[in-house]
């Protein structure tokens, strides 16, 4: 046998017992998964009724405009299922719309005023931290006011960034997320700021969270938002200081008319170029999150529900009468 057909011959007889090798090798172990799952993806749709009636929902947001955009649809869903909403804004905005930075921080502060009104809040919070220097605080104020308003309004549900949220460059949200983080948890304990008890107040940790992120995050939570699409629609209408939102449709329908252009989509009218305006462009995100999903609207969030009393179910379904 020549050279060449010899090695073919001994290559194919290699790669036949290679392969009959892998066929007899018992399967690998399953994969792992990973430990912070946090349960599997849940389409969240809206229910009669008022199930969450007695709840208390805290959307904790560091700017202005972080609620109306990520988790107004979310809100809005709560609220109508009967729990109580609560608005906390951490920073006064300073760095972010028209004018000196007086006339910035008095705008920002009308618009999240305005947000609360739109949203049905029982009482806004400002917390009045400067823009974008939140790195710079002690996290432990922070947080330690967080559990004072948890403990205070006995809130059992946030709304706010995700504190392992990928690609986040605002030091303010991922600053504001992580002394959330923290704070829901230690405002059920029973030694952290006893001060706290002698004022009344009792520990009461948070049983639910809501968290949103501006890029990456691992999502298992998305909430269908489409019944209540024009009022998140009214909500960024009041975001006018720093936008994307407010009056934006009104600004590019006059440049357009300027320009001697006309986008059909702007109408004919200030108020139909602003809700249009944030229908395509500030609600895309929750349109292609719906897409994705079957649904026409929704928000993506990762949920960290209630822990499963283990011991209380095993007992459920293993103890008997003496």
């Amino acid at each position: 046998m020549p050279a060449l057909q010899r090695r073919r011959f001994l290559g194919s007889l290699l790669g036949a017992g290679a392969i009959a090798q892998a066929q007899q090798q018992p399967p690998g172990p399953p994969p792992i998964l990973p430990f912070d799952e946090h349960g599997p993806l849940v389409i969240e749709r809206a229910r009669g009724g008022k199930p969450r009636a007695g709840q208390v929902v805290a959307a904790i947001q560091p700017h202005s405009d972080d609620i109306p955009i990520f988790a107004a649809g979310t809100l809005c869903k709560l609220t109508a299922e009967g729990a109580t909403p609560y608005l906390i804004r951490v920073t006064n905005d300073d760095m972010a719309g028209p004018g000196w930075y007086a006339e910035t921080v008095t705008g920002n502060e009308r618009d999240n005023n305005a947000v609360g009104r739109v949203l049905g809040v029982k009482k806004v919070f400002d917390l009045n931290y400067n823009n974008h220097t939140m790195d710079n605080i002690a996290r432990s104020e922070l947080r330690a006011r967080f559990i004072f308003l948890f403990r205070m309004l006995k809130v059992d549900i946030v709304i706010s960034y995700d504190p392992w949220g990928h690609y986040e460059e605002n030091p303010d949200h991922y600053v504001t997320s992580a002394c959330v983080e923290a704070a829901a948890w230690m405002a059920g304990g029973r030694k952290d700021y006893p001060e706290h008890f002698e004022a009344g107040l009792q520990p009461h940790g948070v049983r639910e969270k809501y968290y949103f992120a501006r890029f990456q995050q691992r999502i298992n939570r998305v909430v269908d938002i489409a019944p209540f699409v024009e009022r998140k629609i009214d909500v960024n209408l009041e975001n006018v200081a720093q936008g994307p939102a407010g009056h934006t449709g009104a600004r590019l329908r006059a440049r357009l008319e300027k320009e001697g252009k006309r986008l059909a989509l702007l109408g004919n009218d200030d108020t139909t170029a602003n809700r249009n305006y944030i229908r395509e462009f500030v609600l895309d995100r929750d349109r292609e999150t719906g897409k994705r999903h079957g649904l026409e609207y929704a928000e993506q969030f990762h949920y960290i529900g209630p822990e499963p009393d283990r011991v209380e179910e095993y007992i459920r379904r293993n103890a008997t009468q003496r």
